[in-house]
Protein backbone atom coordinates (compact mmCIF):
# COMPACT_ATOMS: atom_id res chain seq x y z
CA UNK A 1 0.00 0.00 0.00
CA UNK A 2 1.80 3.68 -0.43
CA UNK A 3 -0.33 6.45 0.56
CA UNK A 4 1.31 9.93 -0.47
CA UNK A 5 0.05 13.75 -1.16
CA UNK A 6 -1.73 13.71 -4.39
CA UNK A 7 -0.11 15.43 -7.24
CA UNK A 8 -1.29 16.89 -10.77
CA UNK A 9 -1.12 13.47 -11.95
CA UNK A 10 -3.18 12.28 -9.75
CA UNK A 11 -6.28 14.16 -11.21
CA UNK A 12 -7.05 11.37 -13.97
CA UNK A 13 -8.36 9.85 -10.75
CA UNK A 14 -11.04 12.97 -9.94
CA UNK A 15 -14.47 11.45 -11.75
CA UNK A 16 -13.75 7.60 -10.77
CA UNK A 17 -13.60 9.07 -7.03
CA UNK A 18 -16.46 11.12 -7.35
CA UNK A 19 -18.53 8.52 -8.34
CA UNK A 20 -17.15 6.54 -5.44
CA UNK A 21 -18.69 9.40 -2.94
CA UNK A 22 -22.21 8.47 -5.13
CA UNK A 23 -21.69 5.13 -4.57
CA UNK A 24 -20.82 5.67 -0.74
CA UNK A 25 -24.06 7.69 -0.69
CA UNK A 26 -26.07 4.97 -1.88
CA UNK A 27 -24.85 2.71 0.77
CA UNK A 28 -25.05 3.91 3.27
CA UNK A 29 -28.07 6.23 2.84
CA UNK A 30 -27.09 8.24 5.79
CA UNK A 31 -26.89 11.43 3.29
CA UNK A 32 -22.97 12.57 2.21
CA UNK A 33 -22.09 15.45 -0.04
CA UNK A 34 -21.34 14.98 -3.34
CA UNK A 35 -18.11 16.34 -4.73
CA UNK A 36 -17.71 17.99 -7.86
CA UNK A 37 -14.90 16.12 -10.29
CA UNK A 38 -12.97 19.99 -10.61
CA UNK A 39 -12.96 20.80 -7.04
CA UNK A 40 -11.26 17.75 -6.33
CA UNK A 41 -8.81 18.22 -9.17
CA UNK A 42 -8.27 21.66 -7.70
CA UNK A 43 -7.37 19.70 -4.08
CA UNK A 44 -4.69 17.68 -5.65
CA UNK A 45 -3.16 20.04 -7.61
CA UNK A 46 -2.82 22.78 -4.30
CA UNK A 47 -0.79 19.33 -2.89
CA UNK A 48 -4.39 19.65 -0.37
CA UNK A 49 -4.93 15.80 -0.90
CA UNK A 50 -3.69 12.24 0.00
CA UNK A 51 -4.00 9.68 -2.02
CA UNK A 52 -4.28 5.88 -2.01
CA UNK A 53 -2.72 2.87 -3.84
CA UNK A 54 -3.62 -0.79 -3.66
CA UNK A 55 -1.11 -2.89 -5.79
CA UNK A 56 -0.60 0.36 -8.24
CA UNK A 57 -4.71 0.55 -8.28
CA UNK A 58 -6.64 3.32 -6.97
CA UNK A 59 -7.96 2.25 -3.27
CA UNK A 60 -8.58 5.99 -1.47
CA UNK A 61 -8.92 9.99 -1.19
CA UNK A 62 -9.07 12.36 1.59
CA UNK A 63 -8.64 16.39 1.20
CA UNK A 64 -8.00 19.60 3.48
CA UNK A 65 -10.52 22.14 3.13
CA UNK A 66 -9.49 25.30 5.19
CA UNK A 67 -12.37 28.11 6.72
CA UNK A 68 -11.73 31.72 8.53
CA UNK A 69 -8.10 32.45 6.96
CA UNK A 70 -6.65 28.92 8.22
CA UNK A 71 -8.14 29.13 11.81
CA UNK A 72 -10.08 26.02 10.89
CA UNK A 73 -8.73 22.85 9.09
CA UNK A 74 -11.37 20.19 8.09
CA UNK A 75 -10.51 16.43 7.04
CA UNK A 76 -12.96 15.77 4.16
CA UNK A 77 -14.07 13.61 1.87
CA UNK A 78 -12.44 9.90 3.02
CA UNK A 79 -13.23 7.34 0.84
CA UNK A 80 -12.27 3.74 0.21
CA UNK A 81 -12.37 1.62 -2.78
CA UNK A 82 -15.92 -1.15 -2.09
CA UNK A 83 -12.97 -3.67 -1.99
CA UNK A 84 -10.90 -2.38 0.97
CA UNK A 85 -13.17 -1.80 3.19
CA UNK A 86 -12.43 -2.75 7.05
CA UNK A 87 -8.70 -3.79 6.64
CA UNK A 88 -7.35 -0.24 7.93
CA UNK A 89 -7.12 1.49 4.67
CA UNK A 90 -9.46 4.59 5.71
CA UNK A 91 -7.52 4.84 8.68
CA UNK A 92 -4.54 5.17 7.47
CA UNK A 93 -5.38 7.64 5.00
CA UNK A 94 -7.22 9.48 7.41
CA UNK A 95 -4.56 9.64 9.60
CA UNK A 96 -2.12 10.79 6.37
CA UNK A 97 -4.21 13.44 5.63
CA UNK A 98 -3.98 14.77 9.28
CA UNK A 99 -0.55 14.58 9.73
CA UNK A 100 -0.44 16.79 6.43
CA UNK A 101 -3.35 19.30 8.15
CA UNK A 102 -1.02 19.70 11.20
CA UNK A 103 1.90 20.51 9.10
CA UNK A 104 0.51 22.72 6.61
CA UNK A 105 -1.37 24.20 9.10
CA UNK A 106 0.25 23.85 12.80
CA UNK A 107 -2.21 25.93 14.57
CA UNK A 108 -5.44 25.30 13.04
CA UNK A 109 -8.37 23.42 15.14
CA UNK A 110 -8.87 20.61 12.80
CA UNK A 111 -12.68 19.37 12.07
CA UNK A 112 -14.74 17.52 10.90
CA UNK A 113 -18.79 15.88 10.46
CA UNK A 114 -20.31 12.52 9.61
CA UNK A 115 -22.56 9.97 10.42
CA UNK A 116 -20.22 7.07 9.77
CA UNK A 117 -19.39 5.26 13.19
CA UNK A 118 -16.00 4.59 11.54
CA UNK A 119 -15.00 7.51 11.04
CA UNK A 120 -15.89 8.91 14.78
CA UNK A 121 -13.97 6.15 15.93
CA UNK A 122 -10.79 7.14 13.69
CA UNK A 123 -11.29 10.75 14.39
CA UNK A 124 -11.62 10.13 17.99
CA UNK A 125 -8.07 8.01 18.13
CA UNK A 126 -6.60 10.59 16.88
CA UNK A 127 -7.95 12.93 19.50
CA UNK A 128 -10.89 14.69 17.69
CA UNK A 129 -13.55 15.23 20.73
CA UNK A 130 -17.21 15.24 19.51
CA UNK A 131 -18.52 19.14 19.79
CA UNK A 132 -21.72 20.92 19.07
CA UNK A 133 -21.52 22.68 15.56
CA UNK A 134 -21.34 25.78 17.74
CA UNK A 135 -17.72 25.07 17.66
CA UNK A 136 -17.33 24.57 14.33
CA UNK A 137 -16.75 27.08 11.50
CA UNK A 138 -19.00 29.68 10.67
CA UNK A 139 -17.82 29.82 7.35
CA UNK A 140 -20.58 30.07 4.94
CA UNK A 141 -18.35 28.01 2.23
CA UNK A 142 -18.26 25.17 4.81
CA UNK A 143 -21.92 24.93 5.13
CA UNK A 144 -22.52 25.07 1.14
CA UNK A 145 -20.52 22.42 1.04
CA UNK A 146 -24.02 20.55 3.27
CA UNK A 147 -26.42 21.66 0.22
CA UNK A 148 -25.68 18.58 -1.97
CA UNK A 149 -26.67 16.18 1.44
CA UNK A 150 -30.36 14.82 1.87
CA UNK A 151 -30.19 15.93 5.29
CA UNK A 152 -29.70 19.48 4.83
CA UNK A 153 -33.43 20.15 4.97
CA UNK A 154 -32.68 19.09 8.96
CA UNK A 155 -29.27 20.95 9.21
CA UNK A 156 -31.52 24.53 8.02
CA UNK A 157 -34.71 23.22 10.22
CA UNK A 158 -31.95 23.59 13.14
CA UNK A 159 -30.38 27.00 11.97
CA UNK A 160 -27.62 24.85 11.41
CA UNK A 161 -27.07 23.91 14.99
CA UNK A 162 -27.79 20.45 14.80
CA UNK A 163 -28.11 17.55 12.21
CA UNK A 164 -27.76 13.55 11.75
CA UNK A 165 -23.90 14.38 11.71
CA UNK A 166 -21.40 14.47 14.20
CA UNK A 167 -19.30 17.23 15.13
CA UNK A 168 -15.95 16.87 15.95
CA UNK A 169 -12.71 18.88 17.25
CA UNK A 170 -9.12 18.08 17.32
CA UNK A 171 -7.29 21.65 18.51
CA UNK A 172 -4.38 20.13 21.13
CA UNK A 173 -1.47 21.86 18.72
CA UNK A 174 1.01 20.79 21.18
CA UNK A 175 0.26 17.06 20.79
CA UNK A 176 2.66 15.29 18.63
CA UNK A 177 2.26 14.35 15.02
CA UNK A 178 0.75 10.40 14.77
CA UNK A 179 3.24 8.14 12.85
CA UNK A 180 3.43 7.64 9.27
CA UNK A 181 1.35 4.67 7.49
CA UNK A 182 2.66 5.20 4.16
CA UNK A 183 3.89 1.90 3.95
CA UNK A 184 1.36 0.00 5.73
CA UNK A 185 0.08 -4.38 4.88
CA UNK A 186 -2.06 -4.43 1.76
CA UNK A 187 -5.32 -4.95 3.09
CA UNK A 188 -7.46 -7.44 1.42
CA UNK A 189 -11.29 -7.69 1.53
CA UNK A 190 -14.38 -4.94 0.71
CA UNK A 191 -16.85 -2.11 0.92
CA UNK A 192 -16.63 1.43 0.99
CA UNK A 193 -15.55 4.11 3.96
CA UNK A 194 -16.87 7.60 3.73
CA UNK A 195 -17.03 10.52 5.54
Amino acid sequence: MTIRVATAADTQYADLLCQWYIESAKQRGTGIAKRDPEYVKAKMLQGNAVIAFVEGELAGFCYIETFESGKFVANSGLVVNTELRKHGLGRAIKREVFRLSRTKYPDAKIFGITTSLAVMKINSDLGYKPVTFSELTTSEDFWKGCKSCKNFGILMENERKMCLCTGMVFDDVTAPLPASETEAETPSSTSTLSE
